[in-house]
């Protein structure tokens, strides 16, 4: 005899350890479906459905008896963004580096250093083309070598607000530099 959905959810939230186990063998390959949906080259998606099914026992009692699967369906569908989220939060890619730019003492080899000029004029062209508030930035930060804490004091907003102000820039910057083929 095949035991519903809604007598299942009852003997999980009665505790029962076997209709939990149950539970999980029926909509495994379901949540795991939608997560590599999502996520198609994840190695975490094991971890994101231990999530999934988590969030499900902890959110059972304040379930109301619809549709199970459609809200098993939104919890990993919430729980596989979130990782997404997160996890791109720190593994995104380094934008420019044009740090090196501004640095005159690393090398002085004649032929480096008329690359580097060239460089410094587009990149101090590029920073001209930037809004103002983006452009200071660079401005300051590399060619200028104040600090993050210097530049928000002159500035007087946060050290964060210089943090973004300068991801920002470095984007548009990289933008610029590949519009213009350099």
């Amino acid at each position: 005899m095949v035991i519903t959905d809604e007598e299942l959810l009852q003997q999980v939230l009665a505790t029962d350890q076997n209709a939990l186990r149950t539970l999980v063998d029926r909509y495994k390959a379901y949540v795991f479906a939608i997560i590599l949906n999502l996520l198609p080259e994840s190695n975490d998606a094991e971890d994101i459905a231990q999530e999934v099914f988590l969030q499900v026992y902890r959110s059972l009692p304040d379930y109301c008896p619809q549709n199970f699967k459609a809200w098993l369906g939104k919890i990993t569908l919430n729980k596989t963004l979130d990782w997404k989220r997160s996890h791109n939060k720190y593994n995104r890619q380094e934008p420019l580096d044009i740090g090196y730019l501004a640095d005159e003492n690393e090398s002085r080899a004649p032929d480096l250093l008329l690359i580097r000029n060239e460089n410094k004029d587009q990149l101090r062209e590029i920073c001209r083309q930037l809004p103002p508030i983006y452009g200071q930035i660079i401005q300051e930060y590399y060619f200028e070598s104040k600090s993050y804490a210097e530049i928000a004091q002159r500035g007087r907003f946060s050290i964060k607000t210089v943090e973004s102000r300068l991801y920002r820039a470095r984007a548009m910057i990289k933008q610029k530099w590949k519009e213009d083929g350099s």
